[in-house]
């Protein structure tokens, strides 16, 4: 029950991952903060967590109107004055040819996962310093670590994340707070992602992605996910066989390029 009586903050909160991670925190006994831009839903998941534990407040949040978050981080601290674990799981993916991408829904795609996620990261972490403990947890993705067709900017918004929290953690570590730094990479997991992913116009898919459909159960991410958090893991990836593709572009890079070419990414 490493999680019990814990104060953590998850956004993205009102499906898919979100939910599955919502969900079996709170029967590790965990205090909730749960955001997302679905209120409706949001209260739904609450309801759910509030059979198996006892605090679970929710917290609208709209990331890609990044410039109100710090204060509504201000607002929620007053109920909630100690943040231990941050988990920024929210974010929209994408399926479009870069060619066919307008620029609107590329600056819409890095708000809302690159820039919000950071505003809300930068709002809560002043309250992390002055107490010398938390855990900072990012979701990003497998596409965090090389690109696919179809995914140029969601693949750049998550690279964005990584540079990001890893020249973080180099400055807490440099400063030697007690503050951790988590990126979790999920491959293919099985949630409503690809219904709400954009195309170029920026207009939702509105359907299940073959490969998603095949993908990790999202209760079942989260079961391992939260163990790589328990083992403050400062990388892991989650998911079947598309893990090794992060291998296969370290060690062979031009082989990886050829093969990402031609596989099946939908």
């Amino acid at each position: 029950m490493y999680f019990k009586d814990k104060t953590i903050w998850l956004t993205g909160a009102s499906s898919g991952i979100g939910k599955a991670l919502a969900i079996a925190l709170s029967k590790q006994g965990a205090r909730l903060i749960l955001s997302s831009r679905n209120e409706k839903q949001l209260q739904l998941v609450a309801e759910e967590c509030l059979q198996y534990t006892s605090i679970v407040s929710i917290q609208a949040l709209d990331l890609e109107n990044y410039e109100k978050i710090p204060s509504i981080v201000e607002k929620t601290l007053k109920g909630f004055p100690q943040i231990d674990i941050l988990i920024n799981n929210a974010g929209i993916s994408q399926r479009a040819l870069a060619k066919n991408t307008q620029i609107s829904v590329d600056k819409k795609i890095m708000d809302i996962n690159f820039l919000g996620t950071i505003a809300l990261t930068k709002a809560i972490l002043p309250s992390m310093l002055k107490h010398d403990l938390g855990h900072i947890v990012t979701i990003t993705s497998l596409v965090g670590k090389f690109g696919t067709p179809l995914r140029s900017t969601y693949a750049a918004s998550k690279h964005a994340l990584h540079g990001f929290f890893d020249s973080l953690r180099a400055e807490l570590q440099q400063e030697k707070k007690s503050i951790d730094i988590s990126l979790i990479c999920p491959g293919y997991i099985k949630t409503r992602i690809t219904f709400n992913a954009v195309l170029g116009d920026g207009s939702s898919q509105n359907s299940m992605d073959e490969a998603q459909a095949n993908g990790m159960s999202a209760e079942r991410f989260a079961q391992i996910c939260l163990k790589k958090i328990q083992k403050k893991k400062y990388e892991s990836y989650i998911g079947k066989k598309e893990i090794l593709g992060v291998y296969l572009k370290r060690f062979l890079p031009k082989t990886f390029a050829k093969l990402i070419s031609r596989v099946k990414v939908t």
